[in-house]
């Protein structure tokens, strides 16, 4: 395990990344950025449903209630999202192998569809912003993303399962 850095310098760095990060993350989750992102790909979907979309995509066949802990939202607000992709052919329910009485939800080839669509509009703005990026400058964020990523699901993790043992 690598030695932290002193504390002070380390507080400062730290402050740093988290204010970098708290724009990135107003930046790319504001209105207007999501109507661009919607009108590049094609789509009429509200952040939510599009979110949902997203994450349904990059998982198995879930349960609803599921899907809402893991978004950290009520299962209503789920629910009412739900409706609205499966009415636009997005998603669909599907028998729970587990419980015949519950049902998943699955994405349908129209909603991989429209979630590769996002995707696509979403690099192309990433490319356009990161246009005078080399591709070491690039490689180096990618691999500190990717290890940022990996550093916070840890942490979340440990923080679930409680304190480490000493």
């Amino acid at each position: 395990m690598p030695t932290p850095p002193s504390a002070p310098v380390a507080r400062s760095q730290v402050t740093e990344i988290e204010q970098a990060l708290t724009r990135i993350t107003y930046l790319a989750g504001r209105a207007r950025q999501h109507e661009r992102l919607m009108g590049v790909a094609g789509l009429s979907l509200d952040r939510a449903a599009a979110a949902i979309l997203r994450h349904v995509a990059e998982s198995e066949p879930l349960r609803p209630g599921v899907l809402a802990v893991r978004l950290s939202v009520e299962a209503s607000h789920v629910t009412r999202q739900l409706r609205q992709l499966e009415s636009s052919g997005f998603v669909k329910r599907v028998p729970d192998p587990d419980d015949r009485r519950a049902q998943r939800v699955q994405i349908t080839e129209s909603g991989l569809a429209a979630v590769d669509r996002m995707r696509e509009a979403s690099r192309r703005g990433m490319e356009i912003a990161l246009a005078d990026w080399s591709e070491e400058e690039l490689q180096q964020l990618a691999t500190l993303f990717h290890r940022l990523v990996a550093d916070f699901v840890r942490h979340t993790e440990a923080a679930v399962d409680g304190p480490p043992s000493a």
